[in-house]
């Protein structure tokens, strides 16, 4: 699975310590994904390990010998069910000594913490900005379902009787403004029933709707679905492209100085161009290409 995960053409590839590992194997595995993360192959993913939670004895032993043997490959350590800010710093210090015992850019690996329970979730602003290291916010909807005791065992969708709305918008959104208000991503978790792809398309466009940043897959089957969904659609990219050109151009001394204008029957403003901001940035990181048939910005309505 590992040598298959090298060419997969997801983002993130994260090794897991954690609840796929029996606790018998945990050594072994510890040695084979150190092994995995200095061997050749990778192209271009984000490197990820998921340790054990800090109520395991896992946690430390999983930091010194992976990161230990090959923290020059890593990217970030995955650091699930974290209840308060004290779980990340206390990673994060643990992080710091291993680098400089074995001679590693001090700071340079990140810390993506797992909320996974209604303690994690109440604690949220002080996790995400526990420590620099943080990079991601991540929602782990199986145990957090289990925490609230929410009624249904299948990961992700609606409890059976819920019939208006979402019940996981609430987590949702408040992991989104989270992330938004500390500068972090905000990664939806996986759908476990992975031969239903409609399913998961359902799951990863409400959480792409909402402006998180991306979703967990099982299963490369997913990978696509995922891609494509987190992607703007092409319209969507090129009215972001036009808009920012046209709301350049007519914002400065050659189209008028302005700062409100129309783009056909639409008027733009600055905070439209932020809006388009956030698209166009979204469909340059998936490698879009803006299409020959905009219409240029001196044509923009004034």
């Amino acid at each position: 699975m590992i040598d298959k995960a090298k060419g997969l053409p997801a983002d993130e590839i994260f090794l897991d310590l954690e609840d796929a590992v029996a606790p018998i194997a945990k050594q072994q595995a510890r040695i084979e994904v150190a092994e995995a993360l200095a061997e050749d192959g990778w192209s271009g993913q984000i490197r990820v390990v998921r340790v054990n939670d800090w109520t395991t004895e896992w946690t430390w032993s999983d930091v010194v010998e992976v990161v230990g043997r090959a923290g020059a490959h890593l990217d970030a350590v995955l650091l699930p069910k974290v209840p308060d800010a004290s779980h990340v710093q206390a990673l994060d210090l643990l992080l710091t000594q291993v680098e400089k015992a074995h001679g590693l850019e001090v700071g340079r690996i990140g810390i993506e913490p797992q909320i996974e329970n209604a303690v994690g979730l109440t604690n949220i602003d002080a996790i995400a900005s526990a420590s620099p290291r943080v990079q991601t916010l991540v929602f782990g909807p199986a145990d957090f379902m289990a925490s609230i005791a929410m009624r249904t065992l299948v990961v992700g969708e609606q409890p059976d009787g819920y019939d208006r709305g979402d019940a996981y918008h609430h987590i949702l959104m408040t992991i989104l403004i989270a992330a938004r208000t500390h500068g972090v991503q905000a990664i939806d978790g996986p759908y476990l029933q992975i031969r239903d792809l409609d399913a998961f398309r359902r799951s990863a466009e409400r959480t792409a709707a909402l402006g998180f940043d991306g979703k967990w897959v099982l299963h490369p089957t997913q990978i696509e679905i995922a891609n494509e969904v987190f992607s703007p659609r092409q319209e969507d990219f090129d009215r972001a492209e036009l808009i920012l050109d046209a709301y350049d151009f007519h914002t400065s001394a050659a189209g008028g100085a302005r700062g409100a204008v129309m783009l056909g029957d639409e008027m733009i403003d600055e905070a439209s161009r932020k809006m388009a901001l956030v698209v166009s940035a979204k469909g340059r990181a998936a490698g879009m290409a803006r299409t020959s048939s905009v219409t240029p910005p001196e044509d923009a309505g004034s």
